[in-house]
């Protein structure tokens, strides 16, 4: 058995999609249509964000740096994704294939830290609206920012760092990304300490975010059930409606796709693969339709750019 380790040249070889290789073509056309409908949704909320004054708010921002984090993962996934699919070419050398699971990963992390802190824009709106402003100041948007990505760095360089220490007996990874999990199988070392350390980002992450978003919403719904008008629950609600669908977006497929990752052991290799790229690209792609739908904002000023007429 080959063994190899990082102090040589190491390359490894993205399978793609198990079972499917004879149908990359094919697959090539529903994913480069999500990274285009990726590059124009939140290019568009991007631009709108940075030109527009009125969009100069602690909400739209926060929603602008959810559209960074979305953009970052987009980009490290696809295009190597998309060579696999177009040219065959899943070669990819160790460091390219760890710096692409910090990206990948260390933006999902950033982007729950974003939805916790916009769901406490929300609590703030909801439940202290005449202080909206006060409390949810440009520097307040600015550090919870920072966090996010201190966040983000902080909890997935880790992982690459513990991989270097390890030896690869097998270099074909059957998976489209460098995926942590992934990549821990292919080696024949002692690895238990990099699948604690993985449970233990997924439960930080998805348990304590949740959590957090959690207990906004409890406090928000204990707010709309004191309300006595039926048009300032509405509007209430509809201030949190927009979140809450990014939320079900972002977790749903997420956690889906771990349950059935550790307990359907008869799912296909396929499917399980399709389901991890679903939850990286789906809040992607629904993100900025989710906002440009509920936010009437966003919606008036699309279609006013959309429906001007040339001089």
């Amino acid at each position: 058995m080959l063994i190899f380790n990082l102090s040589s040249t190491l390359t490894f070889t993205l399978m793609g999609i198990p079972g499917l290789e004879s149908q990359r073509l094919w697959l090539s056309l529903p994913f480069s249509s999500m990274f285009l409908a990726i590059l124009i949704g939140n290019g568009v909320i991007l631009f709108l964000v940075a030109t527009e004054p009125t969009f100069h708010t602690p909400v739209y921002l926060l929603l602008a740096l959810l559209m960074v984090a979305d953009l970052i993962s987009t980009l490290a996934l696809l295009p190597k994704l998309l060579c696999l699919l177009w040219f065959n070419d899943g070669d990819i050398s160790a460091n390219a294939c760890f710096t692409q699971m910090f990206f990948i990963h260390g933006a999902s992390v950033v982007r729950s830290a974003l939805l916790v802190a916009m769901a406490f824009d929300r609590f703030v709106a909801v439940c202290e609206p005449l202080r909206y402003n006060t409390i949810l100041s440009h520097s307040l948007v600015g550090r919870l920012g920072l966090v996010a990505l201190a966040k983000g760095v902080i909890l997935i360089l880790p992982m690459p760092l513990l991989l270097q220490r390890l030896r690869f007996c097998h270099m074909v990874i059957p998976h489209t990304y460098c995926d942590h999990m992934a990549v821990v199988k292919m080696a024949c070392d002692h690895t238990r300490p990099n699948r604690i350390y993985g449970l233990f980002v997924i439960l930080l992450v998805v348990g304590l975010d949740l959590l957090l978003i959690g207990f906004s919403y409890g406090f928000i719904l204990q707010a709309v059930v004191c309300l006595n008008s039926q048009d300032a629950t509405r509007k209430a609600l509809n201030t949190c409606s927009a979140h809450l669908f990014v939320i079900l977006v972002t977790y749903g497929p997420a956690l889906f796709s771990s349950l059935t990752h550790r307990i359907g052991h008869n799912i296909p290799s396929h499917a399980h693969v399709l389901l991890a790229n679903l939850y990286l690209l789906l809040p992607s792609v629904l993100n900025p339709i989710i906002y440009g739908i509920k936010m009437k904002e966003i919606r008036h000023k699309v279609t006013k750019c959309l429906c001007r007429r040339p001089a």
